[in-house]
């Protein structure tokens, strides 16, 4: 489980082929890695991977075929937001996330409107039912709430602090980012559904 609350950005020095899908060598010596161990889940660009190789100045995780069609930005050379697993013990300062990403949205503006950034994205059509006014969503492993929302196309506003730490300081209209929607909206469809009470 995660937050939302990106802790550092790092970079994707090495992506090379492992079976069907990726190892990616991220390098993180902002994070911190004296508490990080092996098996540890580690965001990156809002996508949870576990990590299987690391020193004190980044780690390596797998990643396969079928997340990296449904992401983006695992690519080598990127910038990348990375944020520790939730601990029971720390602050939940934005909303939890599974690091599921639900599909690729794209930048359709994101513009200063005068200390912050209005930035609106147009989702897959499937997640426009999921996400609500003044509800949470992620936008590449960062905690954001919604401002409004017609149809899949939905605007946030960044602060200037949250696009200086983050990978939001590289985006432009245009750009695609992995959104995941709020946890509590895909469970209220489930018990919606005829039949989700019954016994298997």
């Amino acid at each position: 489980m995660f937050t939302g609350i990106v802790t550092a950005v790092g970079r994707i020095s090495k992506a090379e082929p492992q079976g069907d899908g990726m190892r990616l060598r991220i390098d993180a010596k902002a994070l911190g890695m004296d508490d990080v161990g092996l098996g540890d889940s580690i965001a990156i660009q809002g996508v949870c991977h576990t990590v299987v190789a690391m020193d004190a100045n980044g780690f390596d995780v797998d990643t396969s075929r079928a997340t990296l069609l449904v992401t983006t930005g695992l690519e080598a050379g990127r910038d990348v937001n990375l944020e520790k697993s939730l601990r029971l013990s720390d602050r939940l300062g934005g909303h939890l996330m599974q690091g599921h990403v639900d599909g690729v949205g794209t930048v359709t503006a994101f513009e200063d409107v005068g200390g912050s950034w209005r930035l609106e994205v147009e989702a897959p059509a499937a997640l426009g039912r999921y996400i609500a006014k003044k509800g949470s969503i992620a936008i590449d492993g960062v905690s954001l709430t919604v401002n409004s929302v017609e149809g899949s196309r939905f605007e946030v506003n960044i602060i200037p602090h949250t696009r200086a730490v983050t990978t939001f300081r590289n985006l432009a209209r245009g750009s695609r980012v992995n959104v995941e929607v709020d946890m509590v909206a895909r469970y209220l469809e489930r018990l919606s559904l005829p039949g989700s009470g019954e016994r298997a």
